[in-house]
């Protein structure tokens, strides 16, 4: 979709007599939504600036320039595109506009973010010419037209305000790749931009290349498809046994058929912690990508978004792939069927609502199933661990009935997380007071649980395991407030426990704490680990879940007021107590469960509170004496036996 299209005559006649801001007001209007014109004059100083640079008369007149480009299928927009002809292809110059002044390097990452002035403060952002290669780049793996006429994008940025100084953060080698790729314009270099242009525009728009852009066969291209298959293929992350490998041949059937039939459908798939969804997703996108689907991966979380296609990829470098994972709040505006498949992971913690202040959309659940052909459900209701988590199997079939959507189910039962026993999963239900179990004094198999009396000897157990892989995380209940701050400094200590002289940084919001090589020392919360997994899973416990009078009780008044999982509470706490304290409740103990599911091998707990330390400790010492009555019970009848 484009907001604006225009020959370069018209487009300069347009900012010259002022018509510009009216023009895309008018359009986006109709096309996108409710604006402010205030919003549209925010760019009138950016294309005053291309009216300049475009004002050479060695750019023809018949070149065609493009504003406000949607890429398909996606929430991004291309800033300005000029188009033409060099005397044997057709090209499209890519232009990031930005009004910047002034950036900062950030070296612990990977050459890609930097840090300006944005709303109000300092924010960490893509490399504006990383973000102009990764438009082109988007559109090359996706646009068939684009790859077959072909038509080659040549991506740059345009930073008009931007005084590039001796030795300037812009351009440091740090960004070398990026700047390689798409080459960044500042202010003082117009002439050099309109070289740059030039290069590939000396002829005219004659062969509707904006068109086809704009309108052109959305199909994944095959180095993609290659690229995916490949990073996949060995990689025994991903690997699927069992009941995965039934249900993965059901989804590639149901959405076929579906598909064929030119029918709509969704597939709803239910499975507790440690089933492998998570894995059974990605191998789905890998192989409704390579069969030519139009597939994204979707989580309302960005923390696993981030970590599964870092690990696709075997590097934390960022490419194309990136493009295949979304959150839940992108299709809003979507059109119906936009989408062949969209495959939902984490689906109980689908919000109603979408945007930074929840006000855009109807319901993400219908939201999702309207802008896909078919759709894939990934569900654990009790996994719902915020007052806005709405995803249920009820609301989801409601939505499919209402929609006119084949409703298929299935389920993962196998257990391949915390040493592939469901005994620990129901022991750890029972001793949260979740739910009444058989497993009251039975972890299951030999999976590793201990209780620390000292964060800090829990600390030193979990640094002792992540150093044979780096698979072992310390994360926490959300009892401590995360100040901005400190929010890219490890030591700075926002998890302070002063009687045991300890303190440890939540996760530095500057990387991919879950695969991080330095993230050992950083604790992750509920946001950051959920629909992850680890192989040792070390748990502080806060003062939200205590031990009085022999019960497990909640407190969700000790939850820190940066946590926005229990937003709104007060309000509905002063309507309705009763109902606030029961929501609140499941809230708490839902997280410590997802919590304490995080790890394969083992669990090692510490709570704030003596009183709940000491009954862990006493359910695992029943555990232990429960076994050595057995194993003694069976010596005995062994020996009777032998006298016998």
């Amino acid at each position: 979709m484009i907001i604006y299209e225009a020959t370069k005559a018209g487009f300069i006649d347009d900012v010259v007599n002022e018509k510009i801001v009216d023009r895309l007001y008018e359009v986006y209007q109709n096309k996108i939504g409710k604006t402010s014109r205030s919003e549209i004059r925010s760019w009138d100083s950016s294309l005053q600036r291309m009216a300049n640079v475009m004002q050479d008369r060695e750019i023809p007149k018949d070149s065609k320039v493009a504003i406000e480009f949607k890429i398909p299928n996606t929430g991004k927009r291309v800033d300005f595109i000029v188009a033409g002809n060099d005397g044997r292809h057709d090209h499209a110059v890519i232009i990031e506009l930005k009004q910047w002044e002034a950036v900062k390097k950030i070296e612990t990452m990977d050459a890609v973010v930097v840090e300006t002035a944005l709303g109000g403060g300092l924010r960490q952002t893509t490399h504006p010419s990383y973000q102009a290669w990764s438009y082109a780049a988007l559109i090359e793996d996706f646009n068939e037209d684009v790859r077959t006429v072909p038509i080659h994008l040549k991506p740059c940025a345009y930073l008009h305000n931007y005084l590039l100084q001796e030795n300037d953060p812009l351009t440091d080698r740090h960004y070398q790749e990026h700047l390689e790729k798409a080459p960044v314009f500042t202010k003082g270099q117009l002439t050099k931009l309109r070289e740059f242009i030039k290069t590939y525009i000396k002829y005219g728009d004659t062969n509707d290349i904006i068109l086809r852009i704009d309108q052109g066969k959305i199909k994944p291209s095959k180095s993609l498809q290659d690229a995916l298959s490949n990073m996949l293929a060995g990689n025994e992350e991903f690997v699927m046994i069992d009941d995965q490998k039934v249900v993965f041949e059901q989804a590639l059937t149901f959405a076929k058929n579906c598909i064929q039939q030119n029918e709509k459908g969704t597939f709803i798939i239910q499975g507790g912690p440690g089933t492998g969804k998570s894995v059974l997703a990605i191998n789905l996108l890998v192989k409704y990508i390579e069969e030519d689907y139009l597939a994204m991966y979707v989580t309302k979380n960005s923390a696993p978004r981030e970590v599964y296609a870092a690990k696709l990829k075997k590097s934390m470098k960022k490419t194309a792939i990136d493009n295949l994972f979304k959150g839940s709040g992108s299709f809003h505006a979507a059109e119906e069927n936009e989408f062949d498949i969209l495959i939902v992971d984490e689906a109980h913690r689908l919000n109603e609502k979408s945007g930074l202040f929840s006000n855009l959309g109807e319901n993400q659940v219908k939201e999702l199933m309207h802008s896909a052909k078919f759709s894939i459900f990934f569900i654990d209701e009790a996994q719902r661990v915020t007052l806005k988590d709405i995803g249920s199997v009820e609301l989801i079939k409601k939505y499919a009935e209402q929609l006119g959507v084949n409703v298929f189910e299935g389920e993962l039962a196998s257990q391949f997380r915390c040493a592939g026993s469901d005994g620990y999963i129901a022991w750890l239900d029972d001793v949260l007071g979740i739910r009444e179990t058989a497993n009251t004094n039975d972890l299951g198999m030999d999976y590793d649980f201990q209780v620390f009396d000292d964060p800090n000897v829990l600390l030193k157990k979990i640094e002792g395991k992540n150093r044979v892989n780096n698979k072992s995380r310390i994360m926490a209940g959300y009892c401590w407030n995360w100040p901005k701050e400190g929010r890219s400094n490890r030591d700075f200590y926002d998890i302070e426990i002063p009687e045991h002289n300890f303190g440890i940084s939540w996760n530095l919001d500057n990387s991919i704490w879950a695969i991080g090589e330095n993230s050992i020392r950083e604790a992750g919360c509920i946001h950051t680990t959920q629909g992850l997994e680890f192989e040792y899973a070390g748990v502080i416990i806060g003062d939200d879940l205590q031990y009085r009078e022999g019960q497990v009780i909640t407190d969700y008044t000790k939850r820190a007021k940066t946590d926005q999982s229990l937003k709104g509470i007060k309000t509905l706490a002063k309507e309705n107590p009763e109902k606030a304290q029961k929501v609140a409740d499941e809230i708490i103990r839902n997280t410590y469960r997802t919590l304490m599911t995080r790890g394969q091998k083992g669990c090692y707990v510490y709570c704030t509170d003596p009183a709940l330390n000491e009954y862990f400790k006493s359910r695992i010492d029943k555990t232990y004496e429960h076994k050595e009555q057995v194993k003694e019970f069976l010596l005995v009848d062994k020996k009777e036996s032998y006298d016998e």
